[in-house]
């Protein structure tokens, strides 16, 4: 039987990490292939809003493990965006498993990026994974979260 604080917590995860951002326009298929050939070229931006395409099925066949591959290349350039919609996934196992952990982590890492709205909802939904985790396990996401983002600021010297 769940009791009311546990139902209670389970809503505002639910409220937190249920969906992508997903307002992309209906692009026509000339502006999704250009798209295609920019986020292979390594754009960021690009690859991102292609991890949004395939996680919505937006004119191509939905897939959550394409969608994460994108989200993972985005996000180890830096992009918050990917980096939030990662956090998304390793919470909702959405073409990963489902991993605590990696998701603070990459929630952790988006909240230090995004600006505005984003960045409230992406801290709010960094805190609210905390309460589902260890001591143990949040201190492993810190950690992985620090040691990330000093190998990206080491890359970009």
């Amino acid at each position: 039987m769940i009791t009311k604080g546990i139902a209670a917590v389970v809503v505002v995860l639910g409220l937190l990490f249920g969906l992508y951002v997903l307002t992309l326009p209906d692009a026509p298929e000339t502006e999704q292939l250009s798209l295609q050939q920019r986020a292979e070229q390594g754009h960021a931006d690009a690859q991102s809003r292609l991890g949004l395409i395939y996680a919505a099925g937006q004119g191509v066949p939905q897939d959550d493990t394409e969608a994460v591959r994108w989200f993972r290349l985005a996000a180890e350039q830096g992009s918050g965006n990917a980096q939030n919609n990662l956090g998304v996934s390793y919470s909702f196992e959405r073409g990963v498993p489902q991993d605590y952990v990696e998701a603070h982590k990459w929630r952790n890492l988006a909240a230090s990026r995004l600006t505005g709205d984003d960045r409230e909802r992406a801290a709010e939904a960094r805190d609210a994974l905390a309460v589902l985790m260890t001591p143990a396990q949040l201190a492993e996401a810190q950690k992985l979260a620090r040691e990330w983002q000093a190998a990206f600021d080491a890359r970009q010297e």
